[in-house]
């Protein structure tokens, strides 16, 4: 491919995949600013090596894995690490006075469902986002994890087990 192909080619994926992207490593990192640059990196990182892509699989496919592992990448350095530290000072601060915007949107079902989510761990979290969020079929998930389609299907069973409790609670508190 010449450039001009590889330039039509990224413009064109960034626009279809871009949104689900973004959404995808906003799964991992909680953070749409962060999410955003991850999958900026992301982007570049195809645009280096889109000369290289074999066409084994969709391109989506490809895009999804440069993205996870740019997140996995993200959620180990000594950055994120810092930021967990501070979130946490901060979030225990905010907690002895919550403000009337956070009591407002902890009482939106979205919100809670979010947190629900967010409280498994992430090898259940990634399958219940691409599953669900993404709509991919497990087959699909299996090749963007890199993990067997046995692996997929007990992670979704063992993510869904761990849900119902959290869910039932949430709906509990509701009332």
């Amino acid at each position: 491919m010449d450039k001009a192909e590889i330039d039509y080619l990224l413009e064109k994926v960034m626009i279809e995949y871009g949104n689900e992207l973004v959404r995808l490593a906003f799964s991992y990192v909680k953070e749409t600013e962060i999410a955003k640059d991850l999958v900026q990196n992301a982007f570049i990182k195809c645009y280096k090596n889109l000369d290289s892509f074999r066409n084994d699989a969709h391109i989506k496919t490809w895009l999804y894995r440069i993205t996870i592992n740019e997140c996995k990448d993200y959620l180990k350095s000594w950055n994120y690490k810092m930021v967990q530290v501070k979130s946490f000072i901060n979030e225990t601060a905010r907690s002895i006075s919550p403000s009337v915007e956070k009591t407002v949107l902890d009482k939106h079902k979205s919100e809670e469902m979010r947190q629900t989510i967010f409280a498994i761990p992430i090898v259940y979290r990634e399958v219940v986002y691409l599953y669900y969020y993404e709509s991919l079929k497990i087959e699909e998930i299996g090749k963007v994890l890199d993990i067997p389609v046995n692996t997929v299907k007990t992670r979704l069973r063992r993510a869904k087990k761990r849900l119902q409790p959290m869910i039932k609670e949430a709906e509990l508190n509701e009332r």
